[in-house]
């Protein structure tokens, strides 16, 4: 764990969005970290795309958890 240090004006961006989204200020952080990597490493997607994808991956990653149990 780490901290990252960031602008005023970009935390009051992750506090609104955090509140909107019922997340933590972390967790907000820490999904916009998660996409723009994505975002870069698969310039040819679009946001709904990768959200799509990470949820198809969410689910094979939960269906053989719950397989294993």
């Amino acid at each position: 764990m780490g901290l990252v240090k960031i602008n005023e004006d970009l935390h009051e961006q992750v506090r609104a969005a955090s509140a909107v989204m019922c997340r933590s200020i972390n967790a907000q952080a820490e999904f916009w970290m998660k996409i723009g990597r994505l975002a870069e490493a698969n310039p040819t997607l679009s946001f709904n795309e990768i959200v799509s994808q990470q949820l198809a991956l969410a689910s094979e990653d939960g269906g053989a958890a719950r397989e294993a149990a």
